[in-house]
């Protein structure tokens, strides 16, 4: 039988320059800064965010919010993408089975995230995003398309075919891309995604998927929030 991971456990993925906290149970939930003991406040810190979040899938955190308590069961080397500002490395939990349970649970989770990402983008249109201290941010546009090529990338390591199509309505192509990524995880919950590619790649497995897509999507929600101020 596999280990199941407390509630409140959690990884680093520490990298050279930045280093990421992210709660195992919880994708979706992992924030980065320079050091350790920063990513830990920052995971802290958006305690309130996460459970908003998750709060239309009628799902609830129970997890500590003070970082002294958080358990930490895991340090990862992160790479050049930890540096440059992405959670990029899979926890080893992240190799357990993928049952139909595990699948639903994902579904919500993912759903949630989803909701608030578009909920962000309601908020945000017709409005004139601040910028950061170099007057650098992508606009809404370019964010929405830089999210859905992220997603369209993504299936491909879940050996998915999909892509993107630049030049549809945004709207329906976000509902496009996340009709197909709820059937990419199906076919894991039924065991069908394989380990390696026919040229020996490695893919991901569903679990890794859904944390690598949830931290994505709510890494651009709150950066919309903030930024629409």
């Amino acid at each position: 039988m596999s280990h199941q991971p407390e509630q409140g456990a959690l990884y680093l993925e520490v990298g050279q320059k930045r280093t990421f906290a992210g709660a195992i149970e919880w994708p979706g939930w992992c924030r980065g800064g320079h050091d350790e003991a920063a990513a830990l406040e920052a995971f802290a810190a958006y305690h309130s965010r996460y459970a908003r979040v998750l709060e239309a899938a009628t799902i609830s955190v129970d997890l500590p919010v003070d970082p002294a308590a958080f358990a930490v069961v895991e340090r990862l080397d992160g790479n050049a993408a930890t540096d440059f500002g992405a959670a990029n490395i899979a926890p080893s939990a992240d190799t357990r089975p993928f049952d139909d349970a595990t699948y639903r649970r994902s579904e919500q989770i993912l759903q949630a995230c989803w909701r608030a990402f578009d909920g962000a983008i309601e908020a945000a249109t017709g409005k004139e995003l601040s910028k950061g201290p170099r007057g650098g941010g992508r606009d809404l546009t370019k964010l929405v398309r830089h999210v859905l090529g992220a997603d369209a990338s993504y299936m491909g390591r879940l050996a998915q075919k999909f892509r993107s199509d630049e030049g549809a309505d945004p709207t329906g192509e976000l509902a496009r891309t996340r009709e197909a990524m709820l059937a990419g995880l199906a076919a894991g919950a039924c065991g069908e995604i394989p380990a390696r590619g026919p040229r020996g790649g490695k893919f991901w497995t569903p679990r890794y998927f859904v944390r690598r897509v949830a931290w994505h999507t709510l890494d651009h929600t709150w950066e919309l929030e903030d930024r629409i101020g």
